[in-house]
Parts: structure tokens; C-alpha cells; sequence
């Protein structure tokens, strides 16, 4: 049982240290500068442990400490400088709000895609703790008659639950990309956890724009358009 084990764990391996590279080289497409950073940051942490523990007379084991301290830190710069490079390869394409929402911790639930028009203004919802929140990706005068025409759908079936409303762009009123997920976690929590899944339950009920075409996952190519036949709600 015990050998099952260790090959299981020897074949995830080979799959993370992949995934690592792949988001490496993906990172430093938008950021040239991210091996020396991170390699300073790793040798710096090391190096300032270490020398703490020269001048306290324990050099060994702080030397293990800052091996740890190294590579806690690396992770931490090369995750969020990652995570920054990302957000700015996905900054306007249409459908780059949704990645974002659909890698939201638990607790929230994401429908793609409730309502879009012929010029790929498209708006998403997402249910949680918060409420309802209703993101709009696209021109922004006619994002807000989609975001209204949304409210009032749902005020037909959850009038006591808070709407929120959030339009990505760099705008007066606006949210950026890489700000959609703080945004959203900053909402005060109104809603207890089964209370999140009977109002997305009734929202689904209620019918969205979903035809029978299936959206890509994550952003989608710029220049695509709906077709005619496809523009329309479920009754």
C-alpha cells in the first residue's frame, strides 16, 4: 500500500514541477525581469537568516531556517508577480472577467454569460455571501441597460437579496481586472451559506441567456460576435 503511494506521489510530481515551468515562461512573456527577481529575493532572504544566525552564534540552524525562509519567500513574489502578469496578458479581452470569477474561492456561485448583446457586451453574476453581484465586461453606457434589465428580472424573485454591480475598465466608477476579486471579498456578508445556494437556485430557475451555444472557457477571441439566432432568452 505504502509503494502505491509513493508512485502516486512520484507521478504527481513530474505534473507540478511542469505546471511550474509552463507558468514561469507564461509569466515572463509580461515580465522580463521576474528570474532575476525572484532570484534575488530567494538569495537575499537566505543570505539576511543566515547572517542572523552567524552573529547569534547559531549558523547551522539558522542556515536551515533561512533555506525555508528562501523558499517561502520565492513562492510568495514569483505567486503574485504570476498572478499580476496574467491579469495584464487577459486585460481586455472579452470573457477575462469571467476567468477571474470562475477561480473565486468556494462559496461563490458563478453563471457566465446571463445576458449579452451583438456587440459582445456581456454580463455575468455571481451569488455568495455578499448577494448578488452582476459584472459587466464591455462599452459601459450600454453595459448599464444590461446590468438594469438584470436587476429587474431578479427583483422579481429575490427582492430582499443587495445587487451589486461592477463594470471592468480603468473609468471613473469602474473596477479593474486585477481588482474584481478584492472587490467582490469586500461586500459585507449578508448571506449565510445555505440562504447563497436558494437564491442562485431561483436565479437558474429563472432562465439565462445561455441558447444553445456554449461560451469558451476564459477569455474569448477578440473580434468574435453572436450570431443572429443566438441572441435571445430562454422563456
Amino acid at each position: 500500500m505504502a509503494r502505491k503511494d509513493t508512485e502516486a506521489q512520484d507521478s504527481e510530481n513530474p505534473g507540478r514541477l511542469k505546471q511550474i515551468a509552463l507558468t514561469y515562461r507564461m509569466t515572463r512573456r509580461g515580465d522580463r525581469w521576474i528570474g532575476w527577481i525572484i532570484s534575488g529575493v530567494g538569495l537575499g532572504s537566505f543570505a539576511v537568516v543566515l547572517g542572523i544566525g552567524f552573529l547569534i552564534g547559531h549558523p547551522v540552524y539558522l542556515g536551515i531556517l533561512a533555506l525555508l525562509v528562501s523558499l517561502l519567500t520565492t513562492a510568495i513574489v514569483f505567486g503574485r508577480r504570476a498572478e499580476r502578469a496574467a491579469f495584464s496578458q487577459m486585460e481586455g479581452q472579452p470573457g477575462a472577467a469571467a476567468a477571474v470569477l470562475e477561480n473565486m474561492r468556494r462559496g461563490i456561485a458563478f453563471t457566465p454569460a446571463i445576458a449579452i448583446n451583438r456587440n459582445q457586451d456581456v454580463v455575468h453574476r455571481a451569488v455568495g455571501k455578499c448577494g448578488v453581484v452582476l459584472v459587466g465586461e464591455g462599452n459601459p453606457n450600454r453595459l448599464k441597460t444590461l446590468i438594469a434589465a438584470e436587476k429587474r428580472r431578479m427583483n422579481r424573485v429575490v427582492s430582499d437579496v443587495p445587487v451589486h454591480d461592477v463594470i471592468i475598465g480603468h473609468g471613473e466608477g469602474q473596477v479593474e481586472l486585477k481588482k474584481l476579486r478584492s472587490t467582490i471579498l469586500k461586500y459585507p456578508r449578508v448571506l449565510a451559506g445555505p440562504r447563497v445556494t436558494e437564491v442562485n437556485d431561483r436565479l437558474r430557475a429563472m432562465g439565462d441567456l445561455m441558447s444553445n451555444m456554449p461560451l469558451p472557457k476564459g477569455p474569448m477571441p477578440k473580434g468574435m460576435r453572436m450570431p443572429k439566432g443566438n441572441v435571445q432568452r430562454r422563456r
